[in-house]
């Protein structure tokens, strides 16, 4: 399985995705995702910035989506908590789908691999990755906190209103470290 960048040609694409994570979180009862955010216009700034990636299976099939910003993210400028890592140097990870058809195949955990490759590769600064989701979001909470990410704090009315997201962080400088003593 691979990531790769989002090309203009593949909004439809996306937005699909996406649509498809908004009624699964709709159908669990979460509130996150299901008002005008994300939009066509998020996306295709996404896809134009160069921050959105497709996942794809290594036949090619499309599994899921994912944002990858690099700093500074204002989502985090109300960020009611403290970091782990205090620097600039970091990515945040927003906007993560994977397609209902492929859920239960621990893709979701596959596609956080991934991304942390991918992070290291293409923001070889980063000396850690961010990520948020919505406090009602149980199932992502734990896929983050399994990842390695750990609590910071909280955000609210970032995306909406109402809207109330738990805020994670995951320190890479000791990965990298790791990486060089190797």
């Amino acid at each position: 399985m691979y990531l790769r960048k989002a090309k203009p040609d593949e909004l439809e694409l996306v937005l699909d995705i996406i649509e498809d994570g908004k009624k699964q979180l709709a159908d669990a009862g979460i509130d996150q995702w299901q008002n005008d955010y994300p939009n066509r216009e998020t996306i295709m700034d996404d896809i134009n910035a160069g921050r959105a990636v497709i996942y794809n299976s290594d036949d090619h099939e499309t599994l899921g989506v994912a944002s990858v910003v690099q700093a500074p993210d204002h989502s985090y400028d109300t960020l009611d908590g403290g970091w782990l890592v205090n620097t600039d140097h970091y990515v945040a990870v927003h906007r993560v789908a994977i397609f209902s058809h492929h859920q239960g195949k621990g893709y979701a955990s596959k596609l956080f691999q991934d991304l942390f490759a991918y992070i290291a590769k293409n923001h070889p600064e980063s000396q850690s990755i961010r990520i948020d989701t919505h406090q009602d979001n149980a199932k992502m909470q734990h896929l983050i906190v399994k990842n390695g990410f750990t609590k910071v704090g909280a955000i609210n009315g970032v995306y909406q209103p109402d809207d109330a997201c738990f805020v994670y962080e995951k320190d890479l400088r000791q990965a990298h470290i790791t990486a060089d003593a190797s």
